[in-house]
């Protein structure tokens, strides 16, 4: 197996850490997260312009590797546009299910001019799940769509939602919905990060592609939306660790630096230990999904890993800076919200220990 990247992937990841590296510092993104749009639309089209909101869309546009590889800059930079949540999630989709008139859309959203959203999640709903109350209803040729969406990343700017409902038959069907006919109620995770709770109250809705039970195909992108968060949460992870090791080599007490005490540089290479299981794990999810292979064992066993590691270097940046790591000017409180809510988005750590759980009949008997 060949875990070199490829001449084009290093550019693209190179390409991508340049432009964020130049957009944000702190205090840039504080002012941009506190904006009512909370992330930098020229961001965004820059984006669109080095081809990463398009990312997946077809066979010539880059695959499940290209995405790790700007998710991670992404979450190096604590980056608040919404390229998982408003292009490459409900883009994917599109692509893979929608008609050529329906994927005629994705132009504009690879240019960044149309911005979409899944409504997928539910007051209440654990984990993975296809299961939604949401409901769908055929009138004639037409169909209306009544339900919650609670939370929608993106969803307070979106202008086309990809939405799940309970289909008259049985299943679960995939509708695109116009953000003009449902109420949203736009709010602000702690994390930063903006979503919205979307009412539908019989709005319209059209069928992506055939109006028939596309359970699999929301598995399928569940488990890429997880491996997208696996490598975002990397990204964070690894700029929590080097802003950790450079205030310790360079933050003093008793006259000397803080890593000439050994229980602190210990601390911190507990840190790199985990740092590497997670890349390990977010390597193996994305390389997975990249072969074809849309497993929800392996992305559990991805988020768990991820989930596990995050929280231990959040933890730990904190209580190695002391009081300066939860102060809004400095960046590893950031870094340690956006984390937590990485490991609480489409199933927390326990969830993907139930997921395991609910897996191990499917192992045969190790004996010695």
């Amino acid at each position: 197996m060949d875990f070199q990247l490829s001449d084009e992937q290093t550019l693209l990841r190179d390409t991508t850490r340049d432009l964020l590296s130049r957009s944000y510092d702190t205090e840039t993104r504080n002012k941009i997260v506190d904006t009512e749009l909370g992330w930098n639309r020229d961001v965004y089209k820059q984006l669109a312009d080095i081809g990463i909101l398009g990312l997946g869309f077809d066979a010539d546009a880059g695959g499940q590797i290209e995405i790790m590889l700007v998710l991670t800059e992404i979450g190096r930079r604590l980056a608040p546009e919404p390229v998982v949540n408003a292009a490459l999630g409900p883009g994917a989709l599109i692509a893979e299910h929608g008609t050529d008139a329906q994927r005629e859309l994705l132009d504009d959203v690879a240019a960044g001019q149309k911005l979409l959203a899944f409504a997928h999640t539910e007051p209440g709903m654990r984990g993975a799940s296809t299961e939604v109350s949401t409901s769908a209803v055929q009138h004639g040729d037409s169909w209306v769509l009544s339900g919650r969406k609670n939370p929608v990343l993106a969803g307070h700017c979106a202008d086309t939602l990809v939405v799940s409902a309970a289909l008259p038959d049985g299943g679960t069907g995939l509708f695109l919905v116009d953000a003009d006919a449902v109420t949203r109620r736009p709010y602000r995770t702690f994390d930063g990060l903006r979503g919205a709770q979307v009412e539908l109250d019989a709005a319209p809705g059209e069928p992506l592609g055939a109006a028939s039970d596309a359970s699999a195909a929301i598995r399928g992108a569940l488990i890429r939306l997880q491996s997208a968060l696996c490598a975002e949460a990397l990204g964070a992870m690894e700029e929590a660790l080097r802003l950790t090791t450079d205030y310790l080599k360079t933050r003093k007490q008793f006259g000397v630096t803080l890593n000439t005490f050994q229980t602190l540089t210990q601390r911190a290479a507990d840190m790199y230990v985990s740092l590497e299981l997670a890349r390990s794990m977010n390597l193996y999810a994305a390389m997975s999904i990249a072969d074809g292979q849309l497993d929800p064992v392996i992305a559990a066993r991805a988020k768990l890993q991820i989930a596990r590691s995050g929280r231990h270097i959040a933890q730990e940046a904190i209580q190695l800076h002391g009081g300066i790591g939860v102060t809004a000017e400095y960046p590893v409180g950031h870094y340690a919200a956006r984390l937590t809510a990485i490991e609480q988005t489409l199933g927390s750590a326990q969830d993907q220990l139930g997921v395991l759980a609910g897996h191990v009949g499917d192992y045969g008997v190790v004996t010695l």
